[in-house]
């Protein structure tokens, strides 16, 4: 079986990931056929719609086959990771600005790459079992797929406390920080696909649609602790607080990679008081990513997280502060190597 199903059903192009076993998982190869259905089904005038969903009962799409990465960055080729990370980029941007309606269906886990393929659509429909997540900064990474645009676009500090901590939100968290539209009951699901097909019309989704779980999230106190500076004075904060909320959040804090924290940090706000678009935060995005196994944690953290599964990684900057020149040197100007764009 092919790791990716492309078709068209009706008035709809159909693209489900059939990699139940490893979680949906996105590698080099699902990323390009996605790819050109899209660049295809744009100038088909039969497909009036895209549906993405997953096969399986757990992940809409865990996220990249980071695996096959490390084994790859250890044999010293770091060049395949960056065509991989490249084009995955040029298929985030063509999602999120392509002329027909996308809708996706996020059950299960939907993290990292799956966030870039089914959160920058025009209608992301979530259900009961939707875990969202971007967790990069605990295996030695940064949110990147254009995340870090979806995070600066939060409401208050929720950015920069869902990108530092990981934290997997539910639906209704998840539609409250901006990263999905439509709560609909997974019961329902396969009479919306059906609708859709026959339709031809995200408008077929909206019978469907029911209220939403309340947001979880305790606003106020990721408001104060994550409008601080720097990473040490969001630390400070929470220890200061003292609450139950705020230690678990120290707790994750003080074990995710400290410099991939301090850069997402620095990325999110960028952002922010920018130009916050797909294309900018993909661009910062690669800088990061173009470096990361050299000069980042992403290699020991994929060991610790994925290989050797021993959970105690040993972070770079785990004995003293990240310091601004650190930060810097990851979201420097690549010259030749930037990230370009369709």
């Amino acid at each position: 079986m092919s790791d990716v199903s492309i078709r068209v059903e009706g008035k709809a192009g159909r693209i489900t990931l059939t990699r139940p076993q490893a979680l949906n998982a996105l590698n080099h190869p699902m990323c390009s056929a996605i790819d050109a259905a899209l660049v295809e089904w744009a100038a088909n005038d039969a497909v009036a719609l895209v549906i993405i969903d997953g096969a399986g009962e757990r992940a809409f799409c865990a996220g990249g086959d980071i695996a096959a990465m490390y084994h790859q960055g250890m044999a010293g080729d770091y060049d395949t990771g960056r065509a991989f990370w490249r084009d995955e980029y040029r298929m985030n941007t063509r999602l999120a600005e392509y002329p027909k309606p996308i809708v996706s269906f996020l059950h299960g886990f939907v993290m990292g790459g799956g966030v870039g393929l089914g959160g920058h659509c025009s209608h992301r429909v979530v259900g009961e079992s939707s875990a969202i997540s971007m967790p990069e900064c605990g295996i030695g990474f940064v949110p990147d797929v254009g995340g870090t645009h979806l995070l600066a676009q939060a409401p208050g500090r929720l950015g920069e406390y869902l990108g530092l901590t990981g934290h997997r939100m539910g639906a209704g968290d998840a539609i409250a920080a901006g990263f999905a539209d439509l709560f609909i009951p997974e019961a329902d699901w396969p009479a919306a696909k059906t609708a859709l097909c026959a339709t031809g019309d995200p408008a077929a989704l909206e019978p469907l649609a029911a209220d939403a779980p309340a947001a979880t999230l305790p606003r106020p106190a990721i408001d104060a602790a994550f409008g601080a500076a720097d990473l040490g004075a969001i630390k400070a904060a929470l220890a200061e607080d003292g609450g139950a909320f705020a230690e678990a959040t120290l707790k994750v804090l003080r074990r995710n990679a400290p410099l991939s924290m301090a850069v997402t940090l620095e990325m999110i706000r960028r952002l922010k008081g920018g130009e916050n678009t797909i294309r900018a935060a993909l661009r910062q995005e690669y800088r990061v990513s173009h470096r990361i196994m050299q000069l980042g944690d992403f290699l020991e953290g994929v060991r610790a997280q994925i290989i050797d599964k021993d959970r105690s990684p040993r972070w770079k900057h785990a004995e003293a502060p990240v310091t601004p020149d650190a930060v810097q040197a990851m979201l420097d100007p690549l010259g030749e190597a930037e990230l370009v764009l369709p």
